[in-house]
């Protein structure tokens, strides 16, 4: 048996390298770090993606906050709070006739919106 293995040694050298318990405890080691570890590099960046996305999260609804203080801020104007009203939920005065023109572009760009809230 042993003659066999110093035969493929002799063939191979890089294998008497290979063969040290140096080698095999370093690659268990590489290997038990990247797979097996409760800190592995796969469960880092499975964590690291996560991080991402709740930081583009946030900033997307931190924007939103933005624009929902300055809505806020107009309507607190009576001349806008009418124009608000107007315009989105097509309210009129009594002497005042509304014609709403409904463009497909705007249907589908209405229902992208709702479909994100």
């Amino acid at each position: 048996m042993k003659n066999w293995f110093q035969n493929l040694i002799s063939d191979f050298p890089f294998l008497k390298f290979l063969g040290s318990k140096y080698t095999l405890v370093s690659l268990f080691f590489i290997v038990w770090m990247l797979f097996l570890d409760n800190y592995s590099y796969m469960d880092s960046r499975v964590l690291d993606k996560e991080i991402n996305e709740l930081e583009d999260n946030k900033k997307y609804y931190q924007e939103e906050i933005a624009k929902d203080k300055q809505s806020i801020k107009n309507l607190n104007n009576p001349g806008q709070t009418e124009k608000y009203a107007r315009e989105k939920y097509y309210m009129k005065k009594d002497s005042e006739d509304i014609y709403i023109i409904d463009i497909e572009e705007d249907r589908i760009k209405d229902s992208l919106e709702g479909a994100k809230q």
